[in-house]
């Protein structure tokens, strides 16, 4: 149906959750965050090869839902900046992620189903996630 991506870093992701959790016209959508890692400046391409292979197939598959979805793309940084074993992703128990990309499905306040960055780019994985939750 249709498919909103907003962007968030570290720095951002609370206030965009906030965001999509105060605006009334959420309520019915199907909330994802998709954790990434950063273009590399002198490619402008994502450093993260499983990233490049997966962002657009996730993209796709949920561009052609039948359901109103919300993806947050949260850029983890570059290189360095992600392998740190305190990145704060990494380490916040809400998400603890350990690697990109990861896709997960953002209900309220809490996850409700992830695809770990070797599940990323499998369509058939992904389709699940978009049932409605119970």
């Amino acid at each position: 149906m249709s498919l909103k991506k907003l962007d968030a870093d570290p720095s951002t992701l609370e206030k965009v959750l906030e965001e999509l959790k105060s605006d009334e016209s959420n309520r019915n959508k199907i909330n994802f965050i998709l954790f990434l890692a950063n273009n590399d400046p002198t490619t402008n391409r994502s450093w993260c090869p499983d990233c490049v292979r997966a962002e657009p197939v996730i993209y796709k598959t949920l561009e052609e839902s039948a359901e109103e979805v919300n993806v947050i793309r949260a850029y983890a940084g570059d290189r360095p900046t992600w392998r740190n074993p305190m990145h704060p992703w990494r380490v916040d128990p809400r998400f603890k992620v350990t690697g990109v990309p990861t896709l997960v499905r953002w209900d309220g306040d809490s996850v409700k189903g992830r695809l770990e960055d070797h599940q990323a780019h499998v369509p058939n994985l992904i389709r699940p996630l978009l049932a409605p939750s119970t």
